[in-house]
């Protein structure tokens, strides 16, 4: 008889599998999510380590070591901020954005040179790049802000509150100069304002005004001898328009990888892949590495990688419609629009179909911030996941 109560005492293997889970906090988390993101960074590191053998003199795995260490570290980010109720970041917001707009100003008095802008603070073993952070750190604050602010003012005047928290930190960005993340936080400001309800002529009033600014920077100012631009970014952004007219200026780095993409077919050149192997395309580790991607592995490698970013958008946009309130439904939202528009950007500059802004594929280009910030805005899905299951059940968080 005591060997029978013994036996029913006894927690059943399963149970206990489950109750380790809970305990991880993995029990609910969203897995394709976290599988298309691990897929990324560990494809990432493999695609370095074939690409920049000859990179470094004496340090082959150079590249290779530091992405895997960026990509363990936000991997263990995004599952620590996963734990966390994404909703404690709404009574933070004001403490966030300025910590957000101040971060991205101390860059321009402690932040180093690095060919002609200052982007990135130094420390002994790292460098920071404050505003890479801020695209969790901004749709976060903004998210807060539009459901703080909802029934204050006319909708006129909501748009254009709105419209100035994200304009201000992102023309602290465009000042250092970066202009490709000043357009993510521009991208993240209207996909919040999308998701918080503006009204679509709110939009369309955006879309004319940012029609003439474009006409203003790239034609009229130029024309009158008062250019806003430096003369690089202005030839980057206007050289896909006639690549052959700057082959060898700014349109070459389009140009080559247009050509290596092209190259790789259906199957790709493996170690053939002479155009990024011989250093034909520029920053192939960064900006370019779909480039790299298309001519080693071809369209086959090009579509792996494509699939994974449009399981991880479905995932995004899924956890939008599962939020258990408004802020999470603004923030999930803005998370996918700045992911989307970073991936279709920097794969369109790659394919020579946008303009060269130099903003990276995210998971895949090589750099510590980025990988690390784009794995903590993963682990806020994540944490808007859990808290949409646990909330169904009539459970709360940790």
């Amino acid at each position: 008889m005591h060997a029978t109560r013994a036996r029913r005492a006894r927690p059943e293997p399963f149970a206990v599998r489950v109750g380790l889970a809970e305990r991880l906090g993995l029990a609910h988390l969203d897995w394709p999510l976290a599988l298309a993101a691990v897929a990324l960074a560990g494809f990432s590191v493999f695609t370095l380590g074939q690409a920049t053998l000859n990179d470094v003199p004496g340090d082959p795995r150079y590249f290779v070591n530091r992405q895997a260490i960026y990509c363990l570290l936000g991997l263990i980010g995004m599952f620590a901020i996963a734990r966390i109720d994404y909703s404690r970041f709404r009574e933070l917001r004001v403490g966030i954005y300025t910590f957000l707009c101040a971060s991205i100003a101390t860059v321009f008095i402690f932040g180093f040179s690095a060919r002609g802008s200052r982007r990135a603070i130094e420390f002994p073993f790292f460098s920071f790049q404050p505003s890479e952070l801020g695209k969790l750190l901004l749709v976060l604050a903004l998210a807060g802000f539009v459901i703080d602010g909802a029934r204050r003012g006319s909708e006129r005047q909501r748009t254009v509150r709105y419209l100035c928290l994200g304009l201000a930190p992102a023309g602290l960005v465009f000042l250092q100069p970066d202009l490709g993340t000043s357009l993510v936080y521009v991208a993240a400001t209207l996909g919040v304002m999308y998701f918080g309800g503006v009204p679509w002529t709110h939009f369309a009033v955006i879309g004319s005004s940012l029609a003439v600014l474009i006409a203003l920077v790239l034609v009229a100012a130029p024309t009158v001898g008062a250019p806003i631009l430096k003369s690089y970014q202005e030839e980057r952004l206007t050289s896909f328009l006639d690549p052959d007219a700057h082959a060898s200026g700014a349109g070459y780095q389009q140009n080559q990888s247009v050509v290596a993409i092209g190259s790789g077919q259906g199957t790709g050149r493996g170690d053939r892949a002479t155009q990024t192997r011989l250093d034909f395309v520029p920053e192939r580790h960064t900006d370019f590495i779909f480039a790299v991607i298309g001519e080693r592995y071809g369209f086959m490698g090009a579509a792996f990688v494509l699939s994974l970013y449009a399981l991880l958008f479905w995932r995004a946009l899924k956890i939008v419609t599962l939020s258990k309130n408004s802020y999470g439904t603004l923030v999930a939202g803005g998370i996918a629009v700045a992911l989307l528009f970073q991936v279709f950007v920097n794969v369109g500059m790659n394919l020579g179909i946008m303009p060269i802004t130099g903003i990276p594929l995210p998971l895949m280009s090589y750099g510590g911030s980025a990988v690390i910030a784009t794995f903590l805005a993963i682990g806020v899905l994540q944490s808007i996941n859990i808290q949409a299951q646990l909330s169904q059940k009539g459970r709360f968080a940790w």
